[in-house]
């Protein structure tokens, strides 16, 4: 008996795509990858990277097109709270000192226009 496994929603695979695109150009501009889609009770975190000495939590927002809004303006007050709190999660796990560290978004449209914010929050 073979177990076929369900196809990935469409939605969930330009996510995965807008996410690697994102954590490419973030590698070329310097960054190093930590980990990736980092889970916990609070939520998730979809990048955590370095910038030299500066540890940088990345949300990746994927928007088919601007017609509501930006990739950008979604990260409102209550998903920058989950990322905040999902954040402290992870720092707790660390060993050492507390970090440098900032929030960046970047956006990506479905034309494949990119923007990165850093220090979005």
């Amino acid at each position: 008996m073979s177990h076929q496994t369900k196809p990935k929603a469409a939605h969930l695979l330009r996510g995965e795509q807008a996410e690697q695109h994102a954590c490419d150009f973030l590698i070329a501009q310097g960054l190093t990858v930590i980990a990736r889609n980092f889970r916990c009770v609070h939520g998730e975190l979809d990048l955590i990277m370095n910038d030299g000495e500066t540890l940088v939590i990345v949300e990746v927002r994927y928007r088919k097109n601007a017609k509501f809004g930006s990739a950008l303006e979604s990260v409102n007050y209550s998903k920058q709270a989950k990322i905040s709190a999902t954040t402290e999660f992870y720092l707790n796990t660390l060993p050492g000192e507390m970090p440098r560290m900032r929030f960046d978004v970047v956006g990506i449209l479905g034309d494949g226009d990119l923007q990165w914010v850093k220090n979005a929050f």
